[in-house]
């Protein structure tokens, strides 16, 4: 089970949805630069969707490359970009504190019942709590680049690197979801995330604003693709060692590429029921490592609660959930 669990896991957060989502995720950050060609039809397709084709080879093309060294993109991102972006957040956050003063828009379908249940299942779609059973030891690699070995203190660190990560990420989310509820008023007709952010920052500060938010996702988009592939490609060479480290990375990228030419939209759509199975027992593997209970630690129990959650997946997903 450990064995073919890991093995799903790295597949959906790597070629199958998350490294595809990076790309798509990117490019719609750039959406609003192309709103005038959507009418328009090139080889019988619409012009965007082209451009859309031409922007994920370029995307996966420079993240093949990078990723064979991924480390170069490392200091960048956490050095310049993510406090860029987190500064961002706080600025977009406190601009949409003073400009949106309408009440929030009522709730639409499938959001005006069970809207508690709902947004909690769609947090699914970020895929950190699979990334957490199998990215671990690449927060364990990071802090040895800074010459710390002993056992006990990288213990600690990682353990306060979790508590920091947890804490900013309930601000961030905070935010975000109080820029979504408001903004629900003036952006009624947003498909997703990308097109609240992306408006919302062109209203605010005009394009330049929404360019310099495009720049900022497409490299944390870029360095996260990046990153996933590498790992990925590290894992699948280890497993099946017939394929060599860049014949695994070319595969990835060759499928990410194809699947990322569907649109964000359609990832979605794919993602939802596949997310819906596996996520309860990864949830329920994770609580359980968390409660400091002998009985909880054993094989039976935790076999039973696995198979228990697994049940309750496969419930959910024939009720539509």
């Amino acid at each position: 089970f450990s064995a073919a669990f890991t093995l799903v896991i790295y597949i959906c957060i790597g070629p199958l949805l998350a490294i595809p989502r990076t790309a798509s995720t990117a490019y719609s950050m750039f959406g609003f630069l192309t709103q005038g060609l959507k009418e328009q039809l090139f080889l019988g397709a619409p012009a965007v969707w082209w451009i859309g084709v031409l922007f994920s080879l370029l995307f996966f093309s420079g993240a093949y490359y990078f990723a064979q060294n991924p480390s170069r993109l490392k200091n960048v991102l956490g050095k310049y970009m993510t406090p860029v972006l987190l500064a961002l957040v706080l600025v977009l956050f406190i601009g949409g504190v003073f400009y949106l003063q309408q009440a929030p828009a009522a709730p639409r379908a499938p959001y005006h019942t069970q809207p508690f249940a709902r947004g909690f299942t769609e947090g699914y779609q970020t895929m950190d709590a699979l990334a957490v059973l199998v990215f671990g030891i690449v927060v364990v690699m990071n802090i040895r680049d800074f010459g710390i070995e002993d056992e006990k203190q990288l213990c600690r660190e990682t353990a306060l690197s979790g508590v920091i990560a947890g804490i900013l990420l309930t601000v961030i989310y905070g935010m975000l979801l109080y820029l979504g509820a408001k903004s629900s008023a003036v952006i009624p007709e947003a498909a997703d995330g990308t097109e609240v952010l992306s408006d919302l920052c062109r209203m605010l500060f005009g394009n330049a604003g929404a360019v310099i938010l495009a720049v900022i996702f497409f490299v944390a988009c870029f360095n996260v693709c990046t990153s996933l592939l590498s790992s990925c490609a590290a894992f699948f060479s280890r497993q099946f060692p017939l394929l060599s480290f860049k014949i695994w990375l070319l595969i990835f990228a060759a499928a990410s590429f194809l699947i990322s030419i569907l649109g964000l939209q359609t990832i979605l759509q794919i993602s939802g029921p596949i997310l819906t199975l596996i996520y309860p027992p990864t949830l329920v593997i994770i609580v359980m490592n968390l409660i400091p209970c002998k009985p909880v630690q054993t094989p039976v129990f935790q076999r039973i609660a696995v198979a228990l959650a697994f049940a309750y997946s496969i419930w959910e997903m024939s009720m539509g959930g």
